[in-house]
């Protein structure tokens, strides 16, 4: 029986990009480049912009590949930087804002999945139409996978905030998509 490792290890590598070989920069950066790029989509609203933020986040990585302590996984934490890049972008172009939490009163945590047949571009297109605070939280909960207070701390906002984020964000995503259904395939 040959077993296979789920975590690969990838210590030669970071060795070489932190002595400054360019092949293995370059390596690198083919290993991770289309995952990181998807990453980063999710958060900005052009193709353009999310490769702008990915390769400004893998400057960060080459540069920084010493702070990597070898502690989980090496891809995740390439795709911490990629979520960090991604945010500081977002508040440096002013664009993550948040409403007050007053509004968690109807929260749809628990309602019902709405099935449909959406493609992904299509998905994609109807998160990047969320107002950018709900864009954020929602991708960071539902695609990343972070805890509210995890959310709260990255984006320096209330744990209260971050669920009344989200919130809003399913509720809008779940009209939109009732929309989209009724417009393709008309009410009887």
């Amino acid at each position: 029986m040959k077993l296979v490792s789920l975590h690969k290890n990838y210590s030669t590598l970071i060795k070489k990009v932190s002595q400054g070989n360019r092949k293995a920069q370059h390596e690198l950066f083919e290993l991770f480049a289309a995952r990181m790029l998807s990453v980063c989509r999710q958060y900005m609203k052009s193709n353009d912009l999310a490769e702008e933020v990915m390769l400004n986040g893998f400057f960060k990585v080459i540069t920084r590949i010493d702070s990597y302590a070898g502690q989980g996984s090496f891809e995740g934490w390439i795709r911490r930087i990629m979520v960090n890049e991604a945010l500081s972008e977002l508040r440096r172009r002013k664009k993550l804002q948040f409403d007050d939490e007053s509004a968690l009163e109807n929260s749809l945590e628990h309602s019902a999945y709405i099935e449909t047949e959406l493609e992904v571009k299509e998905l994609q297109n109807l998160i990047d139409a969320l107002p950018n605070g709900y864009k954020t939280v929602f991708v960071l909960y539902a695609v990343e996978g972070y805890k509210h207070s995890e959310i709260a701390e990255l984006l320096q906002i209330s744990e209260g905030t971050s669920k009344s984020q989200l919130s809003k964000a399913r509720a809008m995503l779940q009209a939109m998509v009732s929309k989209q259904n009724t417009t393709s395939y008309g009410t009887h």
